[in-house]
């Protein structure tokens, strides 16, 4: 568990740098990227002050920042909860991500000599690494994560903000409506699309992102739904 804050002359905690709202937020978005807090789990306001030694105050600014980027839902005189989306939500994701996504790596792929594809290069080498190690988290968050940077390597933070809203939900969705063999994206599908962004052939890029989120999408079971779990804890690594 982590400590208690320490007080100070006047007899109030001095709040510990690491345990801001962006720090629980932060926390949070990382269990859900790696589909370790399922859709639906209560985040009680007493558990999480005590969970991350902080006061009421600092969670409830955090479960509403969480609230405007859609990971939890805030239901009257029930609390907040860990968002559930349904089978219809599930495919407006999907399709704004269709929107979104083909146009945006056809554009990366023609500017591709204008723009720093370090972030992206850099990043599918950690996926590389995650799958040498076998460590199946870290895998689940980077491969969602690669969409995000995909986002960041345009430039725009606007577009930046949405993919990073809309890839967090599709984090929930596989993980309400997906299979373990699902959880993460397929094995080079990440690198195929890098590569033709890196040699310039934008149809080829926006096929293999078309294809690459038909695939994600095929894989996933609407009929089934995973259970929430309970220890908050263990889940937000603050055990």
């Amino acid at each position: 568990m982590s400590s208690i804050p320490q007080k100070n002359s006047t007899g109030k905690s001095d709040p510990k740098p690491e345990s801001d709202e962006s720090f629980i937020v932060e926390r949070i978005y990382k269990a859900v990227m790696e589909q370790r807090l399922a859709p639906n789990t209560k985040l009680s306001e007493a558990r999480l002050c005590e969970t991350f030694g902080v006061g009421r105050m600092r969670v409830r600014r955090a479960l509403l920042l969480l609230s405007s980027q859609g990971l939890i839902e805030l239901q009257s005189n029930r609390g907040a909860y860990v968002a559930c989306p349904d089978k219809s939500e599930a495919n407006d994701v999907f399709a704004a991500r269709m929107l979104i996504e083909p146009p945006l790596v056809r554009q990366l792929a023609q500017s591709s000599s204008d723009i720093d594809l370090t972030v992206l290069v850099d990043h599918i080498a950690l996926e590389d690494a995650a799958r040498i190690q076998n460590e199946r988290t870290e895998i689940i968050r980077l491969s969602g994560e690669f969409h995000t940077k995909l986002a960041q390597a345009s430039g725009n933070k606007f577009v930046f903000r949405m993919m990073r809203e809309l890839v967090t939900r599709t984090s929930l969705i596989v993980g309400l409506f997906g299979s373990s063999q699902n959880a993460s994206c397929p094995d080079d599908e990440h690198n195929n699309i890098l590569k033709a962004i890196q040699t310039k052939n934008a149809e080829l890029a926006e096929q293999l992102l078309i294809s690459h989120l038909n695939h994600i999408q095929s894989g996933l079971d609407m009929e089934s739904r995973q259970e929430p779990q309970d220890d908050l804890a263990a889940i937000l690594g603050m055990d």
